[in-house]
C-alpha cells in the first residue's frame, strides 16, 4: 500500500466518521420522540388536548426533544385506539454549502 492509498482511505474513513458523529444526535432524538409517542399513546388519552399535554410533559422530561412540539403531532383514532403521528426534517451542515437533509417520520404502535 502506498502513501497515497493510505491517505485516500484515511480521508474516506474520516469523512464517514464525521458524518456518523454529526448524524447520531438526530437519530437519538428521533428514537426518543418515537418512545415518547408510544408511551403517550399507550396511556390512551381521551382527548386531543390531553394527548398534547401528555406529550409536552414527556418533552420536558426528555430534554433531547427539540425538533417538534405537541402542536406538530397528528392525532387520530383508529379502531378505538389513539394514534399519534409526526414528521419533521433535519438539515445538517456538513462542509461549506453542503447540507445533509434527513426526513424523519413515525407513528405510535
Amino acid at each position: 500500500m502506498s502513501l497515497f492509498g493510505l491517505m485516500f482511505w484515511a480521508i474516506v474513513i474520516g469523512f464517514f466518521g464525521y458524518v456518523a458523529v454529526v448524524v447520531f444526535p438526530t437519530v437519538n432524538e428521533y428514537l426518543t420522540i418515537q418512545r415518547t409517542v408510544d408511551k403517550v399513546a399507550a396511556e390512551s388519552p381521551s382527548t386531543v388536548a390531553e394527548a398534547r399535554a401528555a406529550f409536552d410533559r414527556q418533552r420536558v422530561i426528555e430534554y433531547s426533544i427539540s425538533s417538534i412540539t405537541a402542536r406538530d403531532l397528528e392525532i387520530t383514532k383508529e379502531n378505538d385506539r389513539v394514534v399519534l403521528a409526526f414528521a419533521y426534517d433535519k438539515e445538517i451542515a456538513l462542509v461549506g454549502p453542503v447540507y445533509l437533509l434527513i426526513k424523519y417520520e413515525g407513528r405510535s404502535k
